[in-house]
């Protein structure tokens, strides 16, 4: 065995008693040891000179410990959907979800149906005319409350105010007063139940799992459905059954369903029989772009 010695820059003497040491060196020839490490470690934050976290992936992602990262857990519920009939996952009843409402950005209107719930905070969450994230605190005053942000897309509504209750049905329209309910609180619920969602800009969407439950002897389809900004139109992604028995059906993506920026996503239901409440939910990885 040839030895060459760093500190002398010699070769080593041959006749010395050799003992091999396997040691791990960086590209200086200097030993790595705990007080000189790597120049580049793996860190939970996804930068260089991190240190490994020993939490799980997902829980560092939603501690906000792992840059351009963000989790969202989408859920909704719809009351009942005629037998025969095509509606979207979310408070309205035997509607598919009118997302034309707000292909032009607009401000939105609070409609109030219990005047019980005069004074109360609402706060709406959405896109704006560039998709990115915005929201509005809405102080209910009378019967219609217009606020002032515009809107491209609504994703979430709730109660701000006096424990997140409200007594009547709460209604977000497009526009002004009367114009197309884009969300809906119903009355008890303190928050939207919308299984629906668009993708803000400069992101990517990457749906985990995708659950839906039908009450009791439900017999319904259930899809999901996507629209890309540059198509226009809705196509379907997954679809299963929910046959009389209610209960719950779990999709776990082993490779997760991409979705682009500006995609809508859009759970639906068909009801054969016996129409009654039916859920769904998603959850979504969102990755910076």
């Amino acid at each position: 065995m040839v030895q060459f010695v760093k500190t002398t820059q010699k070769y080593g003497q041959t006749a010395n008693t050799v003992f091999e040491v396997p040691m791990i060196a960086n590209k200086n020839g200097e030993i790595v040891t705990a007080s000189n490490p790597f120049p580049v470690t793996m860190g939970s934050g996804g930068t260089s000179g991190g240190t490994i976290s020993a939490k799980p992936f997902y829980l560092d992602v939603v501690q906000g410990n792992v840059a351009g990262y963000s989790f969202n857990h989408k859920f909704g519920a719809v009351p009942s959907i005629s037998q025969n009939t095509l509606g979207s996952v979310w408070d309205v009843n035997d509607t598919l979800y009118p997302w034309t409402a707000l292909d032009t950005p607009a401000v939105v209107n609070v409609e109030r149906n219990n005047v019980a719930d005069e004074g109360k905070t609402i706060t709406v969450q959405g896109l704006d005319s560039n998709y990115n994230f915005v929201e509005e605190n809405i102080v209910i005053s009378g019967t219609d409350t217009t606020g002032s942000t515009l809107f491209k897309r609504v994703n979430r509504c709730f109660v701000a105010s006096d424990s997140g209750a409200n007594a009547g049905d709460i209604d977000i329209e497009a526009g002004a007063a009367g114009g197309t309910t884009v969300a809906r609180i119903a009355a008890g619920n303190g928050q939207s139940l919308m299984a629906v969602f668009t993708v803000p800009a400069g992101k990517t969407a990457y749906m985990l799992q995708l659950n839906a439950s039908a009450a009791d002897d439900t017999d319904c389809t259930i899809s999901l459905y996507m629209q890309l900004v540059s198509t226009g139109y809705f196509r379907i992604q997954d679809t299963f059954e929910m046959q009389r028995g209610g209960g719950a059906v779990n999709q776990t993506y082993q490779a997760p369903i991409a979705f682009v920026e500006k995609t809508d996503i859009d759970v639906r239901a068909e009801t054969r029989a016996n129409n009654k409440r039916i859920t769904a939910s998603f959850d979504l990885l969102l990755v910076d772009n």
